[in-house]
C-alpha cells in the first residue's frame, strides 16, 4: 500500500509510446475537418511548452476558454491564439479562426484539448487560449510566431480568394 509501481520503460527505448499515452498521428484522428492550419509534432511540442510557460502567470500572459477569448479578441489583446482540433461541436468556435484573419492574429490548431489542458496545469480540457508576448518567453513566442505565420494558408482560403476575384472579374 505505501510503495507505488514503476511504469516499465519500453524494451526499445521509446519514450513517448509509454503505457496510456496516445501518440500524435492517434490524436489526429480525432480532428475536425476545419482544423487547419494544423500544427506539425514539433510545433504542437513548442506551443504546448509556450503555454506552460505562459501559465506560471495566467491571470497577466494568457487568457483561455471560448468566453475569455472572444472577449479578449473584441477588446484588441495581441498575441498567438492556439485551438484544439478535436472540439465538437464545430460550431462552438467555428468563427474564431475567421476573427483571427481579420484581426491580424496568428492563429494554429493542435491536435487535443487535453493536452491544452494538462500544459497549463488543469485537469479540465480547454478549447483555444490566447497567449500574450511577454519578456519572460519571448525567444519561444517569437520563434512559435514566426512558424505560424509562414505556414501555408489553408486550402479554402485561397480558393475564397479566387472566387472573389473571379467576381470582380466578371462584366456586369
Amino acid at each position: 500500500m505505501g510503495k507505488k509501481s514503476k511504469v516499465p520503460e519500453p524494451e526499445n527505448g521509446d519514450a513517448s509510446m509509454v503505457e496510456g499515452e496516445v501518440s500524435y498521428t492517434d490524436k489526429l484522428k480525432f480532428v475536425n475537418k476545419i482544423a487547419k492550419p494544423m500544427a506539425s509534432k514539433k510545433l504542437t511540442k513548442k506551443l504546448l511548452k509556450l503555454a506552460k510557460k505562459a501559465s506560471k502567470d495566467k491571470k497577466a500572459n494568457m487568457v483561455f476558454g471560448l468566453k475569455a477569448v472572444q472577449r479578449g479578441l473584441r477588446k484588441d489583446e495581441r498575441g498567438i491564439v492556439i485551438l484544439a482540433g478535436d472540439v465538437n461541436p464545430i460550431d462552438i468556435m467555428c468563427h474564431i479562426p475567421g476573427v483571427c484573419e481579420q484581426k491580424g492574429l496568428p492563429y494554429v490548431y493542435v491536435p487535443s484539448r487535453q493536452d491544452l489542458g494538462q500544459s497549463i496545469g488543469t485537469l479540465r480540457s480547454i478549447l483555444l487560449m490566447l497567449i500574450k508576448p511577454k519578456p519572460d518567453y519571448k525567444e519561444l513566442y517569437d520563434e512559435c510566431q514566426e512558424t505560424i505565420t509562414t505556414m501555408p494558408e489553408p486550402i479554402w482560403i485561397e480558393d475564397g480568394l479566387k472566387i472573389k476575384q473571379e467576381i470582380k472579374e466578371e462584366p456586369e
